[in-house]
């Protein structure tokens, strides 16, 4: 199939990029661009050549599809395609509308002019994916737009729509209506006008101050992006469109961009990029899978958890109506959605009228009478099963036929509690994470029933609500809150061995994580674990846990909402505050056990931490709770503050090496205390180290 068909009109040619579903500049395409330009350069009739794109974009960048793959540095390359056409004979004049970013925007700023319709969306958003623009668009960009909005561009990777650069020399001409006709008509006024060939590449950069603003811009990305290499060198590129010939800054641009691709944190921030598009492909559920429509929701529970489901359907645009049991519970909830609300409009996020908007499709009910038609129901009601029970052979007898039951459990046995019912294909996981109306991710559990639409619909759903889905299969904890158990478990053992509180938490928030684990466990609630330690100790005794948390517990310490946890806080404010209380508890548990405390390092506590949830990961890959090691990644980045720029305790695992990472896990064995057969590598783990092979491939 032809990817850049080629047209004429009288004595313009057009060559129209289609490639579905944003023109992405693959191999393909680049050799069709060329040989409608070689087409259009041998014909005498032709007197000029249109570039535009199909569909709903001029062009993406670059085709992800080819992303690591030979194809995507294949000739023609994108700058052998712009050297082309920046070297016509015949003037190319670029057609933008809808979306021109990246490798896109690169390849107009090669066309000698470009028009636009306006709201097309423009950015060059390499930086995203830990890279620069690598096709001249650091250069050619800040000779065209203001230096400042150039760097600023670039370095930030945000889209600018058209109309914001009418005055500028990126767009020529802002074109309504028929964008394809005016360029026509634009080719043949430049032609009548005599406006030549001009080169964005022969223009200078006018900026006179500039280097006291690059010294700026360094000081403000040294601050803001701290753990990422590329803004420091999107900064020093596009200083090079000032301080050297064009040509040189093309050099420094290729090499800045080359050193960028084999950083951990663009290795980290392309895994995140394909790792979420690959969330949401399930092996025998494909794209063409029906899906059934959801136009209204339903809410069992109006507390923290239930309220922020909730305002996740009417955010969306979903009437929803939430129940509870009592008048007074269901009031406190809409009180907490409404304060939730104005405050999002006093910080400008959304509008004023979008608070009574949003707060009019949520309607309070005390009766399950008044929920049956809706289209999916959430319950998040306590995490106990008998509760569960109560509540879905309740659900089973009000909903309508063909609604979405789905329960928020964050441990428990989807498979039993779809048995309640008598539609068991009907139920389905759906685990939010608190905050709910905040938090990114929805780990989607499916049972052994769910049906294909119901899983197809869910994963819908997620993407209409603003939430990255990721199918988990059922066991105890699912992925995230099972691998978690594992690196808590380590947490307190690393208590017992000597280290603090505070230096566990401080070690692992310096190395990126957004909050350490006794931290997150007091934010959390620590009566929530050890209600789940205590069903543990019954149904797995052989499971061997550190008793210092639960000492915590028996104190009456549950965290920020007791005021004390592992730390204390003070009324009103979320501070934690080191406790001689607990260092006290800690020394006499040590004694209890016999333990004489050891130095710990930092390097020791994030590696036992992380390497926890690496075992325990490879264990969820090989039993098929996890279709793919880059789900477990995207879990923890988006549900559990994994530092980004390391891409997932997988990733991680993968970049520091298989083998590595066992050799590591023996030594941890060998320091005798705790559950030390944990340390035994996971078979898959112990598998692919030996072959010398990652979990990704």
């Amino acid at each position: 199939m032809n990817q850049a068909p080629y047209s004429v009109q009288g004595d313009v040619a057009v060559i129209t990029m289609s490639s579905p579903p944003v023109n992405g500049l693959g191999l393909g395409l680049r050799r069709g661009i060329v040989e409608g330009m070689n087409q259009a350069l041998a014909d005498p009739a032709i007197r000029a050549i249109v570039l535009t794109g199909a569909g709903k974009a001029f062009s993406g960048g670059a085709d992800i599809r080819e992303f690591n793959t030979p194809q995507a540095s294949a000739e023609p390359s994108l700058g052998t395609v712009i050297d082309l056409i920046e070297g016509a004979t015949k003037p190319v004049i670029a057609a933008v509308h809808s979306v021109a970013m990246g490798g896109g925007l690169e390849l107009a700023l090669g066309c000698h002019f470009r028009v636009a319709s306006p709201g097309a969306q423009i950015a060059l958003p390499e930086v995203k994916l830990g890279v620069l623009p690598g096709a001249g668009g650091t250069q050619r960009l800040p000779r065209v737009v203001p230096f400042t909005m150039a760097l600023n561009m670039i370095v930030s990777g945000q889209a600018v729509p058209s109309e914001k650069f009418k005055g500028t020399r990126l767009f020529d001409a802002i074109i309504e209506g028929d964008l394809l006709g005016g360029a026509v008509t634009f080719a043949r006024q430049a032609l009548a006008e005599g406006r030549g060939l001009p080169r964005v590449r022969d223009l200078k950069v006018d900026f006179p101050m500039a280097e006291p603003f690059l010294q700026f811009a360094r000081n403000t990305v040294a601050t803001v992006a701290r753990n990422y290499p590329a803004p420091r060198k999107c900064v020093e590129a596009v200083a090079a469109s000032v301080t050297m010939s064009f040509d040189e800054g093309i050099r420094f641009e290729h090499q800045c961009f080359m050193e960028l691709v084999e950083t951990p944190e663009s290795k980290a921030l392309r895994h995140v990029f394909f790792g979420e598009r690959a969330a949401s492909k399930i092996p025998d559920v494909p794209d063409s899978t029906p899906v059934r429509p959801i136009a209204s929701a339903a809410v069992i529970g109006a507390g923290t958890m239930g309220g922020g489901i909730a305002m996740n359907f009417a955010n969306a645009g979903i009437a929803v109506k939430m129940l509870e049991v009592r008048q007074d519970a269901l009031d406190r909830g809409l009180a907490v959605i409404r304060r939730n609300y104005e405050s999002s409009a006093k910080k400008g996020r959304i509008k004023p009228e979008d608070v009574e908007r949003r707060m009019g499709l949520i309607t309070p009910t005390l009766s399950y009478d008044e929920i049956g038609s809706a289209d999916i129901v959430v319950e998040a009601v306590f995490e106990d099963m008998p509760v569960k029970e109560a509540v879905f052979r309740k659900l089973d007898e009000v909903m309508k036929p063909g609604a979405i039951l789905a329960s928020n459990t964050s441990t428990l046995d989807v498979n039993q509690i779809a048995a309640f019912t008598r539609r068991p294909q009907d139920v389905i996981g759906t685990h939010f994470f608190s905050p709910a109306n905040v938090m990114r991710l929805l780990e989607i559990v499916r049972g052994e029933h769910t049906g294909k639409d119901v899983l197809a619909t869910t994963l819908q759903l997620a993407r209409r609500i603003g939430k990255l889905g990721v199918v988990s299969g059922v066991c105890d904890g699912f992925i995230g809150n099972r691998m978690i158990e594992q690196y808590s478990r380590q947490a307190a053992y690393l208590l017992e061995e000597g280290a603090s509180p505070q230096q566990v938490d401080r070690a692992v928030e310096k190395w990126g994580f957004a909050m350490g684990p006794f931290r997150m466990a007091d934010l959390a609630g620590n009566d929530v674990g050890w209600y789940i330690r205590k069903r543990r100790y019954l149904e797995r005794p052989d499971m061997l846990y550190p008793k210092v948390a639960d000492k915590v517990c028996e104190l009456g310490r549950f965290g920020q909402k007791t005021g004390a946890g592992y730390y204390r806080y003070e009324a009103g404010k979320r501070d934690a505050i080191p406790d001689p209380v607990i260092d006290q508890l800690i020394t006499d548990h040590r004694a209890e056990l016999g333990i004489t405390a050891r130095r710990i390092t930092d390097d020791e506590i994030i590696h036992r931490l992380v390497f926890a949830l690496v075992n325990e990961g490879a264990r969820i890959l090989e039993e098929g709770i996890a279709l793919r090691a880059s789900d477990i990644d995207m879990i923890y980045l988006t549900g559990y503050g994994f530092p980004v720029h390391r891409g997932g305790p997988m990733l991680y695992a993968d970049i520091c090496g298989l083998y590595n990472v066992v050799n590591r896990m023996k030594g941890f064995a060998a320091l005798g205390h705790g559950d030390t057969d944990f340390w035994t590598p996971a078979p898959l783990l112990a598998r692919l180290a030996a072959e010398g092979k990652g979990f990704n491939g």
